[in-house]
């Protein structure tokens, strides 16, 4: 199987189009899909269903995709392997869910740069879950989770990095700040504002309350943190947050942070990778830098 070709076939497949992938690799149109025919035809089955301008992927095609990307990168990590004296370079791929990649890792990501210039950081947002199974899949070099310990899977290494106080945030005159201690049924009459389905800390927290048959007014449900801190100034209801997301509004008295061990456990930020790919110098370079980071939270 020509690498060409699983390189044209990937790069189709991430740009959604012939004519994107064209630009992408500097290749006319024609070529890009002479090789593609030309990997169908090996194959004896099309890769890619035509419906007006839009692509997608056949059943073969989306057989074939996890191998052409392990092929792939099989290929350039045998490059890498082979180069002496290995300077970080090529794409760094990162995935973590909002909290982390809004709060924890802008500082990380610029010394990062400052460093190593000529790494590409492509920054991913996900659901720990999903993460997970992209490192594992050799979709994404790191994962950064925020979720209760778990200890290493059969594919991937998982490194707990610094605990994450998780709390209840309203706006500063809401009732239950004048109240000294409250019970998970006190959420029962509030709406609650909630980050999207898969969210470790939600789930965490619906779990509690489905243990104790609690079911809340109403509630709704955000795509961004910021997007809930706004409704919580405006009082439409009451979060569940992680601290490091909130902090800076709390401090400044814009919001009220309550009662973080209204439920038993503990969070913590933690950083995946894969056993099984070789760590190329510009994964080995960040989790170096993120051990660095790890000694500064944990002083924070």
């Amino acid at each position: 199987m020509d690498l060409r070709n699983l390189i044209t076939f990937r790069t189709v497949v991430s740009c959604n189009g012939f004519t994107k992938a064209a630009e992408v690799l500097g290749y006319a149109q024609s070529s890009i899909t002479a090789q593609i025919q030309a990997l169908e035809e090996e194959l004896g089955s099309p890769l890619f269903d035509r419906i007006g301008k839009k692509i997608i992927l056949t059943e073969m095609g989306q057989r074939l995709l996890p191998y052409a990307n392990q092929m792939i990168q099989l290929h350039d990590e045998a490059k890498i392997a082979i180069r002496p004296d290995s300077i970080p370079s090529g794409v760094l791929t990162i995935g973590s869910p909002e909290s982390l990649a809004a709060y924890r890792l802008p500082a990380l990501i610029h010394e990062y740069k400052q460093k190593f210039p000529q790494v590409k950081m492509i920054l991913k947002p996900g659901v720990c879950w999903q993460m997970r199974q992209m490192v594992a899949k050799g979709e994404l070099d790191i994962a950064f989770l925020l979720e209760p310990t778990s200890g290493d899977q059969e594919d991937i290494e998982i490194e707990t990095i610094v605990p994450e106080p998780i709390g209840l945030v309203t706006s500063p005159d809401h009732p239950l700040t004048k109240t000294q201690r409250f019970e998970l049924h006190d959420l029962q009459k509030e709406t609650l504002l909630l980050t999207e389905a898969g969210c470790s800390y939600r789930n965490y927290l619906e779990h509690a309350m489905q243990q104790q048959g609690i079911k809340p007014e109403s509630d709704m449900e955000f795509w961004s943190i910021e997007a809930i801190k706004s409704c919580v100034y405006a009082g439409l209801g009451i979060a569940y947050l992680p601290f490091i997301s909130v902090q800076t509004e709390v401090r400044e008295g814009k919001l009220a942070w309550l009662q973080p061990d209204l439920i038993q456990g503990q969070i913590y930020t933690q950083v995946a990778y894969s056993k099984k790919r070789w760590m190329t110098a510009a994964v080995r370079e960040w989790l170096a830098l993120v051990k660095k980071y790890q000694a500064i939270w944990r002083q924070i």
